[in-house]
Protein backbone atom coordinates (compact mmCIF):
# COMPACT_ATOMS: atom_id res chain seq x y z
CA UNK A 1 0.00 0.00 0.00
CA UNK A 2 3.02 2.73 0.63
CA UNK A 3 3.76 2.39 -3.55
CA UNK A 4 0.58 3.05 -4.00
CA UNK A 5 0.51 6.43 -1.24
CA UNK A 6 3.50 7.29 -3.12
CA UNK A 7 2.14 7.19 -6.40
CA UNK A 8 -0.76 9.49 -4.70
CA UNK A 9 1.25 11.55 -3.63
CA UNK A 10 3.47 12.28 -6.83
CA UNK A 11 0.42 12.61 -9.05
CA UNK A 12 -1.32 15.46 -6.42
CA UNK A 13 2.40 17.54 -6.87
CA UNK A 14 2.49 17.60 -10.73
CA UNK A 15 -1.16 18.31 -10.74
CA UNK A 16 -0.70 21.64 -8.63
CA UNK A 17 2.73 22.33 -10.53
CA UNK A 18 0.78 21.83 -13.98
CA UNK A 19 -2.34 24.25 -12.23
CA UNK A 20 0.34 26.82 -11.14
CA UNK A 21 2.08 26.85 -14.66
CA UNK A 22 -1.20 26.87 -16.39
CA UNK A 23 -2.52 29.87 -14.22
CA UNK A 24 0.77 31.78 -14.62
CA UNK A 25 0.43 31.33 -18.31
CA UNK A 26 -3.37 32.12 -18.21
CA UNK A 27 -2.56 35.93 -16.16
CA UNK A 28 0.41 36.39 -18.33
CA UNK A 29 -2.01 36.28 -21.63
CA UNK A 30 -4.74 37.87 -20.27
CA UNK A 31 -2.50 40.87 -18.92
CA UNK A 32 -0.75 40.46 -22.93
CA UNK A 33 -5.08 40.78 -24.23
CA UNK A 34 -5.45 44.29 -22.11
CA UNK A 35 -2.59 45.61 -23.11
CA UNK A 36 -3.58 45.52 -27.40
CA UNK A 37 -5.60 47.92 -29.00
CA UNK A 38 -9.16 47.79 -28.81
CA UNK A 39 -9.70 48.13 -32.57
CA UNK A 40 -6.86 46.45 -35.00
CA UNK A 41 -6.53 49.47 -37.37
CA UNK A 42 -3.87 52.72 -36.89
CA UNK A 43 -5.44 56.36 -36.51
CA UNK A 44 -3.22 59.21 -36.61
CA UNK A 45 -3.98 62.77 -35.89
CA UNK A 46 -2.98 64.85 -39.39
CA UNK A 47 -0.47 67.38 -38.67
CA UNK A 48 -1.14 70.68 -38.08
CA UNK A 49 0.51 73.15 -40.60
CA UNK A 50 1.82 76.54 -38.72
CA UNK A 51 1.01 78.41 -42.37
CA UNK A 52 -1.38 78.46 -44.79
CA UNK A 53 -1.81 80.45 -48.77
CA UNK A 54 -5.44 81.27 -48.57
CA UNK A 55 -6.39 84.28 -51.40
CA UNK A 56 -2.51 84.42 -52.22
CA UNK A 57 -2.00 85.66 -48.49
CA UNK A 58 -0.21 83.59 -45.77
CA UNK A 59 -2.61 83.14 -42.79
CA UNK A 60 -0.54 82.34 -39.46
CA UNK A 61 -2.12 79.20 -37.60
CA UNK A 62 -0.11 78.94 -34.91
CA UNK A 63 -2.38 80.66 -32.33
CA UNK A 64 -4.13 78.12 -30.33
CA UNK A 65 -7.42 78.74 -31.69
CA UNK A 66 -6.05 78.84 -34.95
CA UNK A 67 -4.26 75.66 -34.50
CA UNK A 68 -7.22 73.89 -32.66
CA UNK A 69 -9.82 75.28 -34.88
CA UNK A 70 -7.82 73.57 -38.42
CA UNK A 71 -6.99 70.55 -36.09
CA UNK A 72 -10.48 69.86 -36.21
CA UNK A 73 -11.43 70.12 -39.42
CA UNK A 74 -8.28 68.41 -41.01
CA UNK A 75 -9.29 65.34 -39.16
CA UNK A 76 -12.72 65.18 -39.83
CA UNK A 77 -12.21 65.12 -43.90
CA UNK A 78 -8.89 63.33 -43.45
CA UNK A 79 -11.56 60.05 -41.94
CA UNK A 80 -14.43 61.06 -43.32
CA UNK A 81 -12.81 58.93 -46.11
CA UNK A 82 -16.54 58.53 -48.42
CA UNK A 83 -17.06 61.52 -48.23
CA UNK A 84 -13.70 63.34 -48.99
CA UNK A 85 -13.13 61.13 -52.24
CA UNK A 86 -16.63 61.77 -53.44
CA UNK A 87 -15.28 65.83 -53.61
CA UNK A 88 -12.54 65.22 -54.85
CA UNK A 89 -14.13 62.76 -57.86
CA UNK A 90 -17.05 65.36 -58.43
CA UNK A 91 -14.60 68.24 -58.34
CA UNK A 92 -13.04 66.87 -61.97
CA UNK A 93 -16.23 67.21 -63.77
CA UNK A 94 -16.98 70.70 -61.99
CA UNK A 95 -13.77 72.56 -61.04
CA UNK A 96 -12.95 73.55 -65.03
CA UNK A 97 -16.43 75.03 -65.01
CA UNK A 98 -16.20 77.09 -61.92
CA UNK A 99 -12.37 78.21 -62.10
CA UNK A 100 -12.65 80.19 -65.29
CA UNK A 101 -15.71 81.82 -64.12
CA UNK A 102 -13.91 82.86 -60.41
CA UNK A 103 -11.13 84.50 -62.77
CA UNK A 104 -13.39 86.26 -65.34
CA UNK A 105 -14.52 88.00 -62.20
CA UNK A 106 -11.59 88.55 -60.31
CA UNK A 107 -12.26 86.17 -57.58
CA UNK A 108 -9.23 84.44 -56.15
CA UNK A 109 -9.56 80.90 -56.83
CA UNK A 110 -9.29 79.26 -53.48
CA UNK A 111 -13.18 80.47 -53.44
CA UNK A 112 -13.80 77.21 -55.41
CA UNK A 113 -13.40 75.35 -51.74
CA UNK A 114 -16.33 77.55 -50.91
CA UNK A 115 -18.39 75.74 -53.12
CA UNK A 116 -17.20 72.22 -52.09
CA UNK A 117 -18.04 73.14 -48.35
CA UNK A 118 -21.59 74.81 -49.77
CA UNK A 119 -22.53 71.61 -51.20
CA UNK A 120 -20.37 69.12 -51.62
CA UNK A 121 -20.41 70.31 -55.38
CA UNK A 122 -23.97 68.90 -55.91
CA UNK A 123 -25.96 71.09 -57.82
CA UNK A 124 -29.35 69.99 -56.69
CA UNK A 125 -28.16 70.12 -53.30
CA UNK A 126 -31.05 71.43 -50.71
CA UNK A 127 -30.13 72.57 -47.46
CA UNK A 128 -32.36 72.17 -44.13
CA UNK A 129 -33.07 75.90 -44.08
CA UNK A 130 -33.76 75.70 -48.16
CA UNK A 131 -30.84 77.19 -49.23
CA UNK A 132 -29.99 75.18 -52.48
CA UNK A 133 -28.00 74.99 -55.49
CA UNK A 134 -24.21 74.23 -55.92
CA UNK A 135 -23.65 77.75 -53.79
CA UNK A 136 -26.51 77.57 -51.62
CA UNK A 137 -28.56 80.85 -52.42
CA UNK A 138 -31.33 81.28 -50.37
CA UNK A 139 -34.49 82.21 -52.67
CA UNK A 140 -34.32 86.00 -51.46
CA UNK A 141 -30.80 86.28 -52.17
CA UNK A 142 -30.69 84.53 -55.40
CA UNK A 143 -33.42 87.06 -56.78
CA UNK A 144 -31.50 89.86 -55.79
CA UNK A 145 -28.50 88.73 -57.88
CA UNK A 146 -30.86 87.85 -60.68
CA UNK A 147 -31.12 83.98 -61.03
CA UNK A 148 -34.55 83.06 -62.05
CA UNK A 149 -36.87 81.19 -59.90
CA UNK A 150 -39.83 79.94 -61.50
CA UNK A 151 -42.56 77.04 -61.92
CA UNK A 152 -39.98 75.71 -63.76
CA UNK A 153 -36.67 77.06 -63.33
CA UNK A 154 -34.65 77.28 -60.82
CA UNK A 155 -31.47 79.25 -61.33
CA UNK A 156 -29.99 78.08 -58.29
CA UNK A 157 -29.01 74.79 -59.89
CA UNK A 158 -27.47 75.72 -62.58
CA UNK A 159 -24.13 75.47 -62.30
CA UNK A 160 -22.42 78.46 -64.26
CA UNK A 161 -25.15 81.25 -63.44
CA UNK A 162 -25.25 80.58 -59.84
CA UNK A 163 -21.63 80.57 -59.96
CA UNK A 164 -21.08 83.85 -61.87
CA UNK A 165 -24.02 85.27 -58.71
CA UNK A 166 -21.48 83.79 -55.89
CA UNK A 167 -19.22 86.16 -57.69
CA UNK A 168 -21.33 89.01 -57.51
CA UNK A 169 -21.89 88.60 -54.00
CA UNK A 170 -18.39 87.82 -53.50
CA UNK A 171 -17.24 91.22 -55.05
CA UNK A 172 -19.29 93.16 -53.42
CA UNK A 173 -18.45 91.89 -50.01
CA UNK A 174 -14.67 91.93 -50.88
CA UNK A 175 -15.52 95.76 -51.43
CA UNK A 176 -16.98 96.17 -48.15
CA UNK A 177 -14.77 94.47 -46.29
CA UNK A 178 -11.21 94.40 -48.46
CA UNK A 179 -10.36 91.17 -46.72
CA UNK A 180 -10.79 87.88 -48.24
CA UNK A 181 -11.40 85.80 -44.78
CA UNK A 182 -14.07 88.19 -43.94
CA UNK A 183 -15.95 87.72 -47.28
CA UNK A 184 -15.46 84.00 -47.20
CA UNK A 185 -17.30 84.15 -43.16
CA UNK A 186 -19.88 86.79 -44.72
CA UNK A 187 -20.88 84.54 -47.07
CA UNK A 188 -22.07 81.77 -44.38
CA UNK A 189 -23.41 84.24 -42.05
CA UNK A 190 -24.24 87.34 -44.27
CA UNK A 191 -22.80 90.73 -44.42
CA UNK A 192 -25.00 92.03 -41.63
CA UNK A 193 -24.39 89.68 -39.04
CA UNK A 194 -20.32 89.94 -39.95
CA UNK A 195 -20.43 94.24 -39.81
CA UNK A 196 -22.20 94.24 -36.46
CA UNK A 197 -20.18 91.60 -34.93
CA UNK A 198 -17.19 93.26 -36.72
CA UNK A 199 -17.78 96.64 -34.69
CA UNK A 200 -19.08 95.01 -32.04
CA UNK A 201 -15.38 93.18 -30.97
CA UNK A 202 -13.70 96.21 -32.14
CA UNK A 203 -12.35 94.58 -35.85
CA UNK A 204 -10.27 91.80 -34.75
CA UNK A 205 -8.80 89.72 -37.17
CA UNK A 206 -11.29 87.29 -38.90
CA UNK A 207 -10.34 83.85 -37.59
CA UNK A 208 -10.16 85.66 -34.08
CA UNK A 209 -13.76 86.99 -34.16
CA UNK A 210 -16.51 85.17 -31.70
CA UNK A 211 -19.03 83.69 -33.85
CA UNK A 212 -21.41 81.03 -33.37
CA UNK A 213 -20.05 77.57 -34.23
CA UNK A 214 -21.22 76.74 -37.57
CA UNK A 215 -19.60 79.89 -38.99
CA UNK A 216 -16.46 79.85 -36.79
CA UNK A 217 -15.52 76.21 -38.89
CA UNK A 218 -16.40 77.55 -41.91
CA UNK A 219 -13.40 79.20 -42.61
CA UNK A 220 -10.84 76.29 -40.83
CA UNK A 221 -13.31 73.84 -43.23
CA UNK A 222 -12.09 75.77 -46.62
CA UNK A 223 -8.66 75.17 -45.10
CA UNK A 224 -8.72 71.76 -44.87
CA UNK A 225 -10.71 71.25 -48.15
CA UNK A 226 -7.92 73.23 -49.83
CA UNK A 227 -4.90 71.31 -47.65
CA UNK A 228 -6.00 67.66 -48.51
CA UNK A 229 -6.84 68.85 -52.66
CA UNK A 230 -3.68 69.95 -52.52
CA UNK A 231 -2.13 67.29 -51.26
CA UNK A 232 -4.22 64.08 -51.21
CA UNK A 233 -1.95 61.55 -50.87
CA UNK A 234 -0.64 63.02 -47.63
CA UNK A 235 -3.73 62.65 -46.21
CA UNK A 236 -4.39 59.06 -46.86
CA UNK A 237 -5.99 59.07 -50.02
CA UNK A 238 -4.81 57.00 -53.22
CA UNK A 239 -6.95 57.49 -57.02
CA UNK A 240 -5.97 56.93 -59.95
CA UNK A 241 -7.58 58.67 -63.11
CA UNK A 242 -10.00 55.96 -63.84
CA UNK A 243 -11.33 56.63 -59.77
CA UNK A 244 -12.36 60.37 -61.13
CA UNK A 245 -16.00 61.80 -62.95
CA UNK A 246 -14.93 62.45 -66.37
CA UNK A 247 -15.97 66.20 -67.76
CA UNK A 248 -18.57 65.45 -70.21
CA UNK A 249 -18.34 68.06 -73.04
CA UNK A 250 -22.01 69.32 -74.14
CA UNK A 251 -23.48 71.07 -76.82
CA UNK A 252 -25.59 74.01 -76.19
CA UNK A 253 -29.35 74.67 -77.70
CA UNK A 254 -30.44 78.22 -76.38
CA UNK A 255 -34.32 78.24 -75.94
CA UNK A 256 -36.72 81.62 -75.99
CA UNK A 257 -40.01 79.92 -76.36
CA UNK A 258 -42.01 77.23 -74.03
CA UNK A 259 -40.88 73.64 -74.33
CA UNK A 260 -43.89 72.00 -73.38
CA UNK A 261 -42.74 68.55 -73.38
CA UNK A 262 -38.88 68.27 -72.21
CA UNK A 263 -38.75 64.51 -72.86
CA UNK A 264 -39.60 65.33 -76.07
CA UNK A 265 -37.20 67.71 -76.52
CA UNK A 266 -34.71 65.28 -75.37
CA UNK A 267 -36.05 62.46 -77.54
CA UNK A 268 -34.59 64.64 -80.48
CA UNK A 269 -31.33 64.88 -79.36
CA UNK A 270 -31.35 61.37 -78.74
CA UNK A 271 -30.64 61.33 -75.35
CA UNK A 272 -33.52 61.01 -72.00
CA UNK A 273 -35.09 63.36 -69.86
CA UNK A 274 -32.97 61.95 -67.02
CA UNK A 275 -29.75 62.62 -69.13
CA UNK A 276 -31.46 66.23 -69.92
CA UNK A 277 -31.99 66.61 -66.01
CA UNK A 278 -29.10 65.80 -64.52
CA UNK A 279 -27.13 68.14 -66.77
CA UNK A 280 -29.54 70.49 -66.69
CA UNK A 281 -30.22 70.48 -62.67
CA UNK A 282 -31.99 74.04 -62.96
CA UNK A 283 -35.08 72.31 -65.05
CA UNK A 284 -37.78 71.52 -61.87
CA UNK A 285 -40.24 70.47 -64.65
CA UNK A 286 -40.93 68.45 -67.25
CA UNK A 287 -41.77 71.47 -69.32
CA UNK A 288 -40.41 74.65 -70.09
CA UNK A 289 -41.90 78.00 -69.74
CA UNK A 290 -39.54 80.91 -70.50
CA UNK A 291 -41.56 83.77 -69.38
CA UNK A 292 -39.71 86.17 -71.79
CA UNK A 293 -36.23 84.73 -70.83
CA UNK A 294 -33.90 83.17 -72.84
CA UNK A 295 -31.88 79.74 -71.41
CA UNK A 296 -29.31 77.34 -73.10
CA UNK A 297 -29.90 74.15 -72.57
CA UNK A 298 -26.72 71.26 -72.52
CA UNK A 299 -27.36 68.36 -74.16
CA UNK A 300 -24.14 66.04 -73.57
CA UNK A 301 -22.65 64.35 -76.48
CA UNK A 302 -23.32 60.38 -76.75
CA UNK A 303 -19.81 59.73 -77.39
CA UNK A 304 -18.91 60.74 -74.33
CA UNK A 305 -21.48 59.08 -72.37
CA UNK A 306 -19.42 56.11 -71.98
CA UNK A 307 -16.55 54.85 -69.88
CA UNK A 308 -14.85 53.18 -73.01
CA UNK A 309 -11.67 53.62 -71.25
CA UNK A 310 -11.88 54.80 -67.66
CA UNK A 311 -7.97 54.73 -67.13
CA UNK A 312 -8.18 57.55 -69.93
CA UNK A 313 -10.15 60.48 -67.83
CA UNK A 314 -8.91 63.65 -68.12
CA UNK A 315 -7.49 64.52 -65.00
CA UNK A 316 -8.34 68.29 -64.10
CA UNK A 317 -5.18 68.67 -61.15
CA UNK A 318 -2.49 66.23 -61.21
CA UNK A 319 -1.98 66.12 -57.50
CA UNK A 320 -5.26 64.38 -57.03
CA UNK A 321 -3.89 60.94 -58.41
CA UNK A 322 -0.73 58.45 -58.03
CA UNK A 323 0.39 57.11 -61.44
Amino acid sequence: MKWLGRIISFSAGVAICLALVFFAGYNDSEKVKDERPLVQSMTCSPDVPPQITFCSETVDLTRYNRHEGIDRELSSFTYYHSTTMLLMKRANRYFPVIEPILKAHNIPDDFKYLAVIESNLDPMAVSPARAKGLWQFMESTARDCQLAITATVDERCNIRRSTEAACKYLKEAYDKYGDWLLVAASYNAGMGRISTEYNRQRNPPALDLWLVEETSRYIYRIFAVKLIFENPYKYGFVMNARNLYKPIPCDEVTVSEDIPDLAEFAAKYRITLSDLKRFNPWLKDTRLGVEKRTYVILIPRQEHLIYENPNEVPVHDPRWVVN
